[in-house]
């Protein structure tokens, strides 16, 4: 089975479920191969025995092949609870298709499929894991459970958002962080995926939300999604462009050799000031490109997983 890593590769592939999978078995062979082998990325099926609970789930053949009381780990057996969160905004549909990408390769794209292998890594170390998307509101919010016919609901969703068209106006991230602050009632760890650009001059909002999550308990991995080429280091051709707002509509034309210092400044001070503050908070800030593949999400993920157990 190939391992898939960049999502230019994923073209031939249909099944969300299959590469998911792929994608996970590749970075976990990855990991064995490299100095962090020791990371945790699979459970036993079997726990040791602690005195005083039933019998009835003891495995009595392997107590008879090891002398060792065992206890057969179940589905509803949990070890972390995660929330996956997705901002489906206009802008996460940059950049648009084209003749060289596809249809796939947009940040919202990218979320998606990282968003996959986390539910395929969740399920492989018996942890529970839910799904939120939000735009201009909450368009759905489940529940996290660790079972396989969840892990098909939020396939078929997280299918269905990569054949979507943006149909909000704009984002309202600090709100939805809110909303689900108050909705997700058990300690977890949320993992949001989002390009903040609704946030910036706004992050007292996006702050005051994420401190709503931290105050009620939850751990944090923010996974400012971008394309870093495009948007941070600004490396268009030296015609003219017409650029466009997708939040507002509004239309810019420009060479981008005239505005792009002043751009990266603007862009690297925001980048910072996120750093900075996220640092203050205790929340874990990852940079996410997409054209860098999914494995430096899967390993931030599991880096915060590790600290967590």
């Amino acid at each position: 089975m190939r391992s898939l890593n960049d999502i230019n590769e994923l073209r031939e592939f249909q099944s969300l479920d299959l590469i998911a999978q792929q994608v996970v078995e590749g970075f976990i062979t990855g990991l064995h191969k490299s100095p962090f082998h020791g990371f945790s990325v699979e459970f036993a099926e079997h726990r040791l025995y602690n005195a005083g609970e039933s019998v009835r789930n003891i495995d009595w053949k392997l107590y008879a092949r090891t002398d060792k009381l065992f206890s057969k780990r179940y589905e509803e057996e949990t070890n972390l609870r995660c929330q996956l969160v997705i901002d489906c905004s206009p802008s996460m549909y940059f950049p648009g298709p084209s003749a060289e990408t596809g249809p796939v390769r947009n940040k919202l794209g990218f979320s998606v499929y990282c968003a996959a292998a986390l539910i395929q890594l969740l399920r492989k170390q018996r942890d529970a894991f839910g799904l939120s998307l939000f735009s201009d509101r909450i368009t759905l919010h489940t529940g996290t459970r660790a079972t396989t016919s969840h892990q098909k609901l939020l396939y078929f969703e997280l299918d269905k958002l990569l054949q979507s068209q943006p149909e909000a106006e704009g984002s309202a991230i600090a709100s939805a962080i809110h909303e689900i602050a108050e909705k997700v009632h058990k300690r977890s760890l949320v993992v949001v995926f989002t390009d903040m650009m609704e946030s910036y001059r706004k992050e007292e909002e996006l702050f005051a939300a994420l401190q709503h999550l931290k105050h009620n308990k939850h751990e944090v991995v923010l996974f400012h999604v971008h394309d870093a080429r495009l948007e941070m280091e600004f490396d268009y051709d030296n015609r003219p462009y017409i650029f466009v707002d997708v939040e507002s509509g509004q239309e810019v034309k420009a060479f981008p050799h005239e505005v792009k210092q002043s751009y990266r400044r603007a862009m690297d001070h925001f980048r910072k000031e996120m750093k900075l503050r996220c640092g203050g908070y205790g929340i874990d800030l990852v940079e996410a490109d997409i054209n860098a593949g999914f494995y430096p999400v899967l390993y931030a993920y599991l880096v915060k997983r590790n600290r967590m157990t």
